[in-house]
């Protein structure tokens, strides 16, 4: 009978733990799931793309599409103006291209950086997968001839600046929680590109 009676009283104690335990869960409001920077920037929405006629594109890709296209943008408009610091050293090899084989090679270098950062970013549709070097190898021209040379960690905050305006230029403001999550993500990728 000592024996039932200690088994009973466990079982009291543990059942009433499990009520306890479930009514504070019940009183709890659980914290919402932050969306990712994907679905903030339009998400799977499809929307026409402005680039290609009668073609669909998702908002969240489109939105990393402009991004990236005003980044490209403002790097080559410091290299050909020949401003202070720019980054010509970095895309020598590609801008050595010259005609079509040089707006092809920026439209791809363009897709890949679009893959890169809707994938990284919550992109799930198999549109967003990204199958290009790892950031080190990228960046590394004895394994990327496309890269002209290594990165300091001033180039690096350059770029980062450069990503940012093209962020502002379209849409997104610098003081938003949008635009300090993207910088997050940039600042996470400092390490295996910065590499002298």
């Amino acid at each position: 009978m000592k024996v039932y009676s200690k088994l009973t009283l466990s079982v009291l104690i543990a059942a009433s733990a499990a009520m306890i335990s479930c009514s504070s869960n019940d009183d709890e409001t659980p914290a919402p799931v932050k969306a990712s920077i994907y679905e903030r920037l339009g998400g799977t929405k499809m929307v026409s793309d402005p680039d290609n006629s009668g073609q669909m594109i998702e908002q969240g890709r489109l939105s990393f599409r402009k991004v990236v296209n005003s980044t490209i943008g403002l790097i080559v408009a410091d290299i050909q103006s020949n401003a202070a610091g720019n980054l010509q050293a970095h895309f020598a090899p590609l801008l050595a291209e010259t005609g079509t084989t040089q707006s092809t090679n920026i439209a791809k270098l363009s897709d890949n950086l679009t893959d890169f950062f809707s994938f990284n970013t919550g992109g799930t549709n198999a549109v967003n997968t990204y199958s290009g070097l790892s950031m080190s190898a990228a960046h590394d021209p004895a394994k990327n001839p496309r890269m002209g040379t290594k990165s300091s960690s001033a180039d690096y905050t350059k770029f980062e600046g450069y990503v940012g305006a093209a962020a502002n230029a379209n849409g997104v403001a610098s003081n938003t929680e949008l635009y300090t999550d993207i910088v997050a993500v940039l600042e996470s990728l400092r390490t295996p590109i910065v590499q002298k």
